[in-house]
């Protein structure tokens, strides 16, 4: 008797409490239809109250459900399922083997395909990939080691653990870290890796009081041996014309006093050097740079105007190669890492796929080839595509977005909200608890490491030692009609001005 008493109390307080959430329910639903129906900014939902909300829900919901569910291996944007899965198998040093044959479709037009060679070399023939000097007229050039580096991601833009881990990374792989216009951290050095400051439209690191380059802050970057090289950043992928812009909400204290800014204000360069406006201002401005520090200088540019470079590399021809920028970075204008306006990041700025062979070209021509290094940068996250970029005329290669897939990147595409949920691009302590630098550092190596060698594998197949003898003979390219033509015959180099 005693069971059923508490059995029938058990479901009479079950039923009291269904009841009130009920009510709760109804109560909340009478409040929304209110709120919808009063509100005057969402036409959608004044139309049709409390239904309404669910569309804002589902387009949000859609993003996830087309990269998890629907989208093929091969249609996201901006990059998709196949590259980031070899990205994710290469950080985790996985067999990157696959079956069945490629799901590329190799008839669309602009596809790079690899002509193997007929008698390629042995594998006991075939080397490494040598090092190359950078600046040969500093008194301190660069044997840059690897033709695969970190391109540039400031502190801020990334988080501390983020940093951390590229720059140990980094240093595992013997490869280089572009410090991105932020300023030089101790995070940044902290792994010990070489690094290429990167100067930015403020100056940020580089900059006195009143926010001008400071000499002296030049010499106390150069001071640390692991500084090899300096970056004028004159534009990137991502915005081509407008400066680097940070959010106040990721503009910590720590932040504030590396790159000498207020403490959460937004933190908004200049759309360029105040006191670069021209070429000529620029080959001063390298020229000053590298007398100051005595390291390699070089800029990085999108390529929009090419008689500005041209008139710029005839003027380092009237002076003299030893004046001439160390290297050129040359970034594709289709995006890149950073915050930028959809205009911008959308139609502003030449792709690197048609830049990158006439920027190769019009140095070529001027007899700098081997004087000015040119490094591509721009969506080069596979080996096909590193080895592309090395058959079109580039010396180096950096790569941002395939280390931040490294570091476990989901492009969930909150790069600019501080709310990244892999903790790579947020400063909320609680997400950036999910980034273990030590373990993470690993994965950042073995990427750098496994393309390295797959791209070592491209070259031999093609019938070259190493990937820097990868020319544009050894590379077609598919029409329209998808019949494919050879490089050097769709971009043949021209001749050497005498």
């Amino acid at each position: 008797m005693f069971y059923m008493d508490v059995v029938a109390s058990t479901l009479q307080l079950l039923a009291t409490l269904f009841v009130i959430a009920l009510g709760l329910v109804a109560l909340a639903g009478i409040a929304m239809f209110v709120i919808d129906r009063t509100q005057t900014h969402d036409a959608v939902r004044r139309n049709y109250p409390v239904i309404g909300r669910f569309r804002k829900l589902f387009t949000e919901l859609g993003e996830f459900f087309r990269q998890y569910f629907f989208a093929m291996d091969r249609e996201e944007m901006p990059f998709n399922r196949a590259q980031r899965d070899w990205v994710g198998r290469a950080a985790d040093d996985k067999d990157n083997t696959i079956a069945f044959g490629s799901t590329r479709n190799l008839n669309f037009s602009g596809t790079p395909i690899f002509v193997n060679a007929a008698f390629p070399p042995l594998d006991e023939q075939a080397t490494k990939t040598q090092p190359l000097l950078i600046g040969p007229y500093c008194r301190e050039p660069y044997d840059a080691p690897s033709f695969f580096n970190i391109s540039g991601m400031s502190f801020g833009a990334l988080s501390k653990p983020a940093v951390r881990a590229l720059s140990q990374g980094a240093k595992s792989a013997n490869i280089w870290m572009n410090t991105g216009e932020g300023g030089m951290s101790q995070h940044h050095l902290d792994g010990g890796c070489d690094i290429v400051f990167q100067i930015g439209t403020a100056k940020y690191g580089v900059r006195d009081l009143e926010g001008n380059l400071s000499d002296d802050k030049l010499k106390e970057a150069a001071s640390h041996p692991q500084v090899k090289m300096f970056e004028l950043k004159m534009a990137q992928g991502a915005k081509p014309g407008k400066g680097g812009i940070l959010p106040g909400g990721k503009v910590t204290k720590e932040i504030a006093n590396i790159r000498g800014i207020p403490e959460g204000q937004d933190s908004i360069s200049p759309n360029r050097h105040l006191d670069i406006a021209n070429g000529k201002d620029l080959l001063n401005m390298i020229g000053h740079i590298r007398e100051v520090t005595g390291k390699p200088v070089g800029f990085k540019t999108v390529m929009g105007d090419f008689n500005a470079l041209a008139d710029f590399l005839d003027m380092v021809v009237e002076r003299g190669i030893a004046s001439a920028p160390d290297f050129i970075t040359l970034d594709g204008g289709d995006g890149g890492t950073g915050a930028a306006p959809m205009p911008l990041m959308d139609i502003v700025g030449l792709p690197l796929r048609e830049s990158l062979l006439i920027v190769s070209d019009m140095i070529y021509e001027r007899g700098l080839r081997g004087r000015i290094r040119l490094v591509a940068s721009g969506k080069l996250i596979t080996p096909s595509d590193v080895a592309w970029a090395l058959a079109a005329g580039a010396d180096f290669i950096t790569c941002a977005r395939g280390f931040m897939f490294s570091l476990g990147c989901i492009q969930a595409l909150k790069c600019n909200k501080n709310t990244c949920p892999t903790g790579i691009t947020t400063h909320d302590k609680r997400l950036q608890h999910g980034l273990v630098p030590e373990t993470k550092s690993v994965k950042v190596a073995s990427y750098a490491k496994n393309l390295i060698h797959e791209v070592e594998i491209i070259a031999h197949s093609v019938g070259v030692k190493e990937p820097r003898e990868i020319g544009r003979r050894h590379v077609r390219i598919v029409k329209s009609s998808g019949v494919s033509i050879p490089l050097n015959e769709l971009a043949p180099r021209p001749e050497i001005r005498v």
